[in-house]
């Protein structure tokens, strides 16, 4: 037998694991997401100048101004009434409903709040002049997957939404504390997320579950996730050098 021939039959005969089983892969990731960053570390713990809190923040609105295009990119690939309803609330949640103000302003308008709590003001952040190319890169690759990936593919990268709770919940915690010079009423953007991204989670993990069912396909997905563990990261990689 061809030796190519033998090793694609092995890897076909593999059995799957159980949708707990890989539920539990899945989390397991989260060994790797920015939380554990250095740069994370450091500002949490209190240790991030005024400059660096407005690079950080500057350079993180870059990616929550993504972060529509790339579920409307998502969203044009959908086929299923059904989950395209639900897939729409995403970008809502952060383009916003109707005018901007009040609670319905969006996720994007919340964190122009934070840039300004921080100091920078609404034309500076906006125009996107702070976003250091690394971090553009990143981003723009992210949109480019979601966009050419099938979609299903594109939902589970959507999945590091599992470990973002408690980011956020350590931001409330230790900001406050730290940076005191920061308006609380910026804070909004964190305590909005909390809730927001469990309910993502529990769609862009149903759609993960039930779509990658072979192994191969599993593992798949693991590399899937593992990739945008690796857009966050290297995020934060861009910024802390430019902090330097």
């Amino acid at each position: 037998m061809d030796p190519i021939e033998h090793q694609h039959i092995t890897e076909d005969s593999r059995q799957p694991w159980s949708r707990q089983e890989f539920e539990a892969q899945l989390r397991a990731k989260g060994r790797g997401y920015h939380i554990h960053h250095p740069f994370n570390v450091r500002m949490n713990a209190g240790g991030c100048t005024p400059e660096e809190i407005r690079c950080w923040v500057a350079n993180r609105f870059y990616y929550q101004v993504c972060i529509p295009r790339k579920d409307a990119a998502i969203l044009a690939n959908m086929h299923d009434r059904a989950h395209r309803r639900l897939w729409v609330e995403r970008i809502l949640d952060h383009d916003g409903h109707g005018d901007y103000a009040g609670s319905a302003a969006g996720g994007i308008e919340a964190w122009t709040r934070l840039g300004e709590a921080v100091g920078i003001a609404r034309a500076d952040l906006w125009s996107l002049q702070g976003v250091v190319p690394a971090v553009r890169f990143a981003c723009d690759a992210y949109v480019n997957f979601a966009a050419q990936a099938p979609w299903q593919e594109a939902v589970c990268s959507s999945l590091t939404e599992m470990f973002a709770p408690q980011i956020h919940k350590d931001r409330l915690a230790s900001w406050p504390q730290h940076y005191t010079w920061i308006e609380a009423e910026g804070l909004g953007y964190f305590r909005s997320r909390i809730p927001l991204a469990s309910r993502d989670v529990e769609h862009g993990l149903s759609v993960t579950l039930d779509h990658f069912r072979s192994r191969a396909q599993q593992e798949r997905a693991l590399e899937i996730l593992q990739f945008k563990l690796d857009i966050l990261w290297s995020m934060l990689d861009g910024v802390e050098k430019a902090c330097e």
